[in-house]
């Protein structure tokens, strides 16, 4: 089953952007969250920077996966970033950051942000998906790459 493909949207699948440190990766992707699901962004950017502060979401491989929990929201959502200039990330193989998946989950889903977890580490361990989500045109052709992913 594929949990990670309804997440985003073509909305939230940004591709080739920029920032300047994960402080202001955070606060963008809280800016486009909120929006998307009406809620305050300072709620997600508190989230995901606490979440971040306990040890850092980078994977290695030049991934990272930066999580949180969020009052109000209904279900699991998420945005897929993916960086122009990688981003310094304290990665445990001390790689930069190029893919970025922010997840959000309702304050108090358990199994379920377990599981979406696991089969993002899972979509991203594999290195000819990580070349293929490197290489991808657009936010409908990376869309269609993780609908037609099944680990």
């Amino acid at each position: 089953m594929n949990l990670i493909a309804p997440l985003i949207t073509p909305d939230t699948t940004l591709l080739d952007l920029s920032f300047t440190s994960k402080k202001k990766l955070f606060e963008h992707a809280a800016e486009l969250l909120a929006h998307a699901h009406g809620l305050k962004s300072a709620d997600i950017f508190t989230s995901l920077f606490e979440r971040e502060r306990l040890g850092s979401t980078a994977l290695g491989y030049g991934i990272a996966i930066p999580h949180g929990r969020i009052k109000g929201l209904k279900e699991a959502s998420g945005a897929f970033y993916r960086l122009k200039t990688p981003l310094e990330f304290d990665a445990p193989d001390n790689q930069p950051v190029s893919l970025c998946f922010i997840l959000l989950v309702p304050k108090d889903a358990n199994e379920r942000h377990l599981q979406i977890l696991g089969e993002l580490a899972q979509l991203f361990g594999d290195e000819t998906m990580r070349a293929k989500l490197l290489d991808v045109a657009s936010p409908a052709e990376l869309i269609a790459l993780l609908g037609a992913w099944s680990g």
